[in-house]
């Protein structure tokens, strides 16, 4: 009766995670089609309006999501509430705030670079806010998604066309970005352990809306709203997919998959947005694919099969042990 009752929990607890890592790179390959939506929406307002009228608009999600989830709120300790903070105000609001601006200081190929360190930034916080132990071959295992997420972006060719192609604003400005949304997926991994996946999303959106209003009126920026009426229905169809695509419903796959997964494996999961990012690149731009990006391709796809058996072994491990 025990083999046969830890038998049924490992696999039960497989089959809950088995999932975790996919869903994470689901969600962000969403993130994967946000320039098709914002490259418009520049055309018309400032990088921080933009991320404001995105968080207004997530407001239909989260008020009625907080209400039905209010009794999960109780009993929130400062360091939950420093979490949150953390990736409302760092990850939804002052990175994609600062990720924007960087293109304006400096080349996106640099851009692009720099966000690869976001991994790195992650798995240091995870071993030390979480206590992650990671396995003994993790690090060949974070080269590889680098080496691949490197091979997506920019294929054979070495990014920089020269060294003041970069400036120091915005190198400073992606880094930042980096270890913002890095420290966000450790926070977001932090409060799951305390309340469900819905609430956290809820939060993230609606607690950056203060920020966002502060920071969009000291800046002063005009509005430019469209003139004409197909102007007009471009922009809100674009808002709209971009605050309910690559926002919410990203996020939504991202903390579902991340309820189930270390901090440091989901922070390479995450670099599957690049696959996606080509083939936008592919099929809307018409750009071509090289042998050298297939090979990257390749690389996230064995890294993230790897990923998803490691979370298999581990929860079928930790399953049997509760049950004996």
């Amino acid at each position: 009766m025990e083999r046969t009752l830890s038998s049924q929990s490992s696999e039960h607890a497989g089959a809950g995670t088995r999932s975790g890592v996919w869903l994470i790179a689901l969600g962000a390959a969403l993130w994967g089609v946000d320039p098709l939506f914002r490259i418009l929406l520049l055309k018309f307002f400032t990088s921080s309006q933009i991320v404001l009228l995105e968080h207004v608009l997530l407001m239909v999600y989260s008020v009625p999501v907080l209400w039905i989830y209010r009794k999960t709120l109780k009993g929130l300790t400062w360091k939950h509430i420093a979490a949150l903070l953390f990736i409302s105000w760092g990850g939804s609001a002052i990175a994609t705030i600062m990720f924007t601006s960087a293109f304006a200081h400096g080349n996106l190929n640099g851009v692009l670079l720099l966000q690869k360190l976001q991994p790195l930034f992650a798995i240091l916080m995870a071993r030390w806010i979480l206590k992650e132990l990671l396995p003994g071959r993790f690090f060949i295992v974070v080269i590889m998604a680098l080496a691949g997420t490197y091979l997506l972006t920019f294929g054979a060719s070495f990014p920089f066309d020269g060294a003041s192609s970069f400036g120091v604003a915005g190198g400073l400005l992606s880094i930042g970005a980096a270890a913002l949304w890095g420290g966000s997926t450790v926070m977001g991994r932090l409060l799951l352990d305390k309340m469900p996946f819905e609430t956290v999303t809820a939060l993230r959106f609606l607690l950056a809306l203060p920020l966002l209003l502060a920071t969009t009126w000291v800046n002063g920026d005009s509005w430019h709203w469209p003139a004409q009426t197909g102007d007009w229905f471009a922009v809100s169809v674009n808002l709209l997919l971009q605050a309910f695509l690559p926002g919410l419903l990203s996020l939504l796959l991202y903390y579902r998959g991340l309820s189930g997964t270390k901090a440091s494996y989901a922070t390479l999961a995450e670099l599957f947005f690049p696959a996606v990012g080509v083939l936008v690149n592919w099929v809307v731009f018409h750009q071509g694919i090289t042998f050298a990006q297939i090979v990257g391709f390749v690389l996230i796809w064995f890294m993230l099969f790897y990923l998803s058996r490691q979370q298999d072994g581990k929860s079928v491990a930790s399953a049997a042990v509760q049950v004996n």
